[in-house]
């Protein structure tokens, strides 16, 4: 038998007081963490939630919020837990860890952030709901859903494009079925030779005979400019978009009002421009000149 190495003991005693300590700190930490997490969890979500539903905060907003307010606990319980079972250098380690990992991230997923912000407000502010008509930087379309990162929408041509929330956030958007009554206005060019208040006539009658078109504001038609070729009357009729469909309404509005002036003799004149002067041509050996007016 080989003789034991000088300076090694053997005897298991000496290892049970550091166990016994190495557990009673990893049961004090858990102990700690768990009753940190559940009366924070308990009380604080509760509060949040309170809070926001008073301030008639989106259910969406307070989920998510409520959700982040959960890890925030965790993140806080697991170095409470730590300080007081007396984890110094793991809590050191941890709290060096976290911020550089929420640097790398807040650098690498900075559109997405920004896009996620940008929904929070439109859910929240709501400057457009699902089913509205919003038209934005020449684009237009028909909100389908909102999202915390992106908005889709339904183009009229039935395609569908999905938006960035930070785009709509920071550009005007129209929202064209926001209010209740709706004016649509198109304009109407007239000879210069033809009665204007026949015309202005025909526009009122034929807008007042569209379906959907309200009596109150009743249907106008003033002059709005003197055009190069042209008098030009802005017929305005009011709708109610919830009712009535704004594309449909305008273009029979159009279609109505081009038959009635067709029949009455009203002529829709086109701009056209008129050359004067004269004209000279020479051919390439400057033989022959030909001069014209």
């Amino acid at each position: 038998m080989l003789p034991l190495q000088q300076g090694i003991s053997l005897d298991p005693q000496e290892y049970i007081p550091p166990l016994i300590s190495a557990g009673t700190t990893v049961v004090l930490f858990v102990v700690a963490f768990v009753v940190i997490y559940l009366l924070g969890k308990y009380f604080v979500t509760r509060a949040v939630k309170r809070g926001l539903r008073h301030r008639d905060f989106d259910e969406t907003l307070v989920g998510l919020a409520v959700n982040v307010t959960v890890v925030v606990i965790a993140v806080l319980a697991v170095a409470l837990a730590a300080t007081v079972a007396g984890f110094g250098v793991v809590l050191a380690a941890f709290a060096t860890l976290a911020g550089a990992l929420a640097l790398a991230v807040g650098f690498a997923a900075q559109d997405l952030i920004a896009n996620f912000v940008a929904g929070v407000f439109i859910i929240q502010d709501e400057p457009f709901t699902v089913d509205d008509w919003i038209e934005w930087n020449g684009n237009s379309g028909v909100v389908r859903e909102i999202k915390l990162r992106v908005t889709k929408l339904d183009t009229f041509d039935n395609e569908l494009v999905t938006v960035p929330n930070s785009e709509l956030a920071s550009t005007a958007v129209v929202n064209n079925v926001a209010n209740q009554l709706r004016r649509v206005s198109v304009d109407f060019g007239i000879g210069y030779e033809d009665d204007i208040e026949q015309a202005r006539e025909a526009i009122i009658d034929e807008g007042s005979r569209i379906d959907g078109v309200l009596n109150d504001p009743e249907p106008t038609a003033p002059v709005t400019s003197l055009g190069d070729s042209a008098v030009v009357l802005s017929g305005r009729i009011w709708m109610e978009p919830d009712e009535s469909s704004y594309g449909a309404v305008r273009a029979e509005f159009v279609e109505a009002v081009k038959e009635r002036f067709d029949a009455k003799g009203i002529d829709m004149p086109y701009p056209n421009t008129e050359l004067s002067g004269g004209l000279e041509v020479t051919n390439v050996e400057g033989s022959e000149e030909v001069t014209g007016d």
